[in-house]
């Protein structure tokens, strides 16, 4: 059967309507008219609609159908002798199959943009073009062109006086800049890019484009209160209904997805289509917000946002879904869920992301000290660029100050945390990440004095900061100083505060430790001639402890843990686990 032929009129009105509800950005309306329009073409659709059918396409999760229309609009552009319109078509065409995996398809649709646009006079399509080839030099690490393309990016976006484009040149002057080292200017054009993203002065790409790079940006440079910021206000941006009418709305449109089935989950690492009516972007802001909530300590809201990430995030940024996953490993291995970290650890490398340190770091709360070595070491070795991302690279470094002191490797602590020192500058997170580790060493060393200095300084940095497992390790630490000076009281008064810090994150592990440490305290001379140490792991014995949980609390391996057993059951005489408990309480050990 043949498909019913429209009316003109009704045809023209519909398509008048679909380009009414584009310039709105009503996206699922003007998806539901174009889409119903082409599917009985009485009269052929313009490039110009085809373009705004594959954006609406886009918008509503129909990748292919974007894809296929991007097409059309090149050929039809190409037509009519219009080059702009067939070299801005061609450049989003190299834009969507790379982001869909197709790279080879991606550098033929580039190829050919630039053949369309490089011979025209300076116009807004070559902005494109322009910013594909500043990121192009920064890959290659040819920082002078990047510098120069970026800058081209911005005057031809001035000239075009597209708010859009101008927003976008200064995001991307900026982060060349910022791979530089110029700090300063960089932020300075950032913050001119967002003031316009979060007055509402941008078109929905451009809001959700400028969003992911920045927060990206933020995280990398290590700029916290700017990630902070920023992802709560891409976040209510993100929230429903954030544009138009829901595609229920629009006569004749029906969704393709309906309520999910159940709650979200971490097993499988599983990214979906957007469904017809959602912000493709929310997966992908959600997935840096699971980031912020990480270090601000909302451990249970970042893992369900992890979860809700998984299932939000577009399956051309699957990167935002590995991250997912990465930061519910942390959170999982903190609260010592080692076997649900490994999990999430390895869905996040499935994806492409090397899952370091957390890793590494994992391995070591096991009691696999080499494998820790090894994990970090190889993380480090592999970072091309250390300056692209500099949270990155302090993080594995710190974590290479932790492993190598836990493996009384002392001068191998003060080499990382020495280039942490140099690459920390002035920026607050760095800085409260270097002089942690600076003040571990030192202690590590015996210099009582300047790891006191340090790691107070340490401490004053992340509780400004507002991170608070953080602030609680270094609490740690600073008992441990406070003992070696002989003032113990100072050292239970940072214990107790670490302690309470931990149980309200619900950190296991590290909470078990402090509270063996205050016990520990009580006393000066441990009787059975037990060394304190023994007298740790005789505390957890006693508080229902297996060796595993003992391992994990006190960061050594469980063969370690039978060998400290077997020295406590010999100096005090006993030959079960319950007469050490009987002996640790007789002689007020817990």
């Amino acid at each position: 059967m043949s498909a019913p032929t429209l009316h003109p009129a009704h045809t023209a009105d519909a398509v008048e309507r679909a380009r009414d509800a584009a310039e709105r950005e009503s996206w699922a309306e003007a998806y539901a008219l174009l889409h119903a329009h082409d599917l009985h073409p009485s009269r052929a659709l313009t490039a110009d609609d085809l373009s705004v059918l594959a954006d609406a396409a886009w918008w509503s999760g129909h990748i292919d159908e974007s894809v296929t229309a991007r097409l059309r609009a090149h050929a039809a552009f190409l037509a009519a002798g219009d080059h702009r319109g067939a070299g801005l078509a061609a450049w989003w065409l190299h834009y969507e199959y790379r982001s869909l995996g197709r790279p080879a398809a991606a550098a033929g649709w580039l190829h050919r943009s630039r053949h369309h646009l490089e011979d025209q006079p300076p116009c807004p399509e070559q902005c494109f073009l322009a910013w594909t080839d500043a990121e192009e030099a920064e890959q290659h690490g040819d920082r002078a062109a990047a510098l120069a393309a970026a800058r081209r990016m911005t005057r031809l976006a001035l000239r075009s006086a597209s708010p859009d484009l101008v927003a976008l040149s200064r995001q991307a002057e900026s982060a060349v800049l910022l791979a530089n080292g110029r700090r300063t200017e960089a932020l300075a054009l950032l913050d001119d890019a967002m003031c316009a993203v979060t007055a509402g002065e941008l078109s929905g790409v451009f809001t959700g484009w400028l969003y992911c790079l920045a927060l990206t940006q933020c995280m990398e440079a290590a700029d916290f209160g700017r990630a902070v910021e920023w992802t709560n206000a891409a976040m209510e941006w993100c929230g429903p209904p954030w544009t138009g009418r829901p595609p229920e709305a629009v006569p004749g449109a029906t969704s393709e997805t309906g309520p999910e089935s159940g709650p979200a989950s971490l097993t499988t690492p599983a990214a979906r289509a957007v469904a017809s009516g959602e912000n493709p972007f929310r997966g992908v802001c959600r997935a840096h917000r699971v980031e912020v909530l990480d270090l601000l300590g909302t451990w249970a809201l970042a893992e369900e946002e992890a979860r809700q990430a998984c299932r939000e995030v577009p399956v051309d940024c699957l990167e935002s879904a590995a991250a997912a996953f990465y930061a519910a490993g942390d959170v999982q291995r903190r609260q010592g869920r080692l076997d649900e970290a490994a999990v999430s650890y390895a869905h996040a490398h499935e994806l492409g992301r090397i899952p370091q340190p957390g890793l590494a770091l994992l391995r070591l709360a096991q009691g696999r000290a080499d494998a820790a070595v090894a994990g970090v070491d190889l993380a480090l070795a592999c970072q091309s660029d250390p300056r692209h991302d500099l949270l990155g690279r302090a993080r594995l470094l710190a974590a290479r100050t932790e492993v190598a002191l836990a493996v009384r490797d002392v001068p191998g602590a003060s080499k990382a945390a020495r280039e942490l020192d140099a690459l920390a500058g002035d920026v607050p997170l760095l800085r409260a990440t270097a002089d942690t580790a600076l003040g571990a060493v030192a202690l590590a060393e015996a210099r009582s004095g300047p790891a006191l200095r340090l790691l107070r300084q340490a401490l004053a940095g992340w509780l400004e900061l507002r991170v608070p497992y953080e602030a609680a390790q270094v609490r740690m630490l600073l008992a441990a100083a406070d003992r070696t000076v002989g003032d113990e009281e100072a050292a239970r008064l940072e214990l107790a505060a670490a302690r309470t810090v931990f149980e309200r994150l619900g950190a296991v592990p590290d909470a078990r430790r402090a509270a063996a440490l205050l016990s520990g305290g009580k006393r000066r001379r441990l009787p059975g001639g037990l060394t304190a140490r023994e007298a740790e792991v005789l505390r957890l014995v006693a508080g229902g402890g297996t060796n595993k949980d003992i391992a994990q609390a006190l960061v050594i391996s469980e063969h370690t843990v039978s060998r400290h057993l077997n020295n406590i059951f010999a100096k005090l005489g006993v030959g079960s686990r319950a007469a050490a408990t009987g002996y640790a309480y007789a002689h007020d050990l817990v």
